[in-house]
């Protein structure tokens, strides 16, 4: 996989329902249409395919039970996690715990994250950019990146 990309807008109708935009289920592997919806972090969604979602929960089941912040991660990462399903319309339902914790507007973006989607507030994610000095940008780009050689 080379990892989604892009950013989609959307809106939530009365039911707890968004359309999947078009451009973005191109990215998916034909017929993926079972995801797990999760909280993700810095109050947002995160939309995983169902072939990512098991790659993480393989991951997290290697953890040491016996560990305490452990134990609080995993509460915190699957307790709300639930599996969601395209429609014919193309539609996906959000269950409304989840909506509750990160999406208080109607109006959303799903913003690519690899082998993921985040689903944020579209005003809560236009703020992160706005938060966000080009220079801030370029020293965190400079810091994450620095132990990555240069494969070209």
């Amino acid at each position: 996989m080379t990892g989604f990309h892009g950013e989609y807008q959307s809106t939530i109708d009365a039911k707890g329902r968004f359309h999947l935009p078009g451009s973005l289920k191109k990215q998916l592997v034909e017929g993926e249409n079972r995801f797990i919806v999760s909280r993700g972090f810095e109050k947002c969604l995160t939309l995983y395919p169902l072939k990512s979602w098991q790659s993480i929960l393989d991951r997290i089941s290697q953890l040491n039970d016996f560990d305490p912040k452990v134990r609080q991660f995993r509460r915190q990462f699957l307790g709300g996690a639930t599996e969601v399903e395209l429609d014919a319309a193309g539609r996906i339902l959000l269950p409304p715990t989840l909506r509750e914790f990160a999406l208080p507007g109607k109006e959303i973006v799903l913003a690519a994250a690899l082998d993921r989607f985040e689903i944020w507030d579209a005003s809560k994610y236009k703020q992160l950019f706005e938060d966000f000095s080009a220079d801030a940008f370029s020293n965190l780009a400079q810091e994450v990146m620095a132990g990555i050689k240069n494969q070209d």
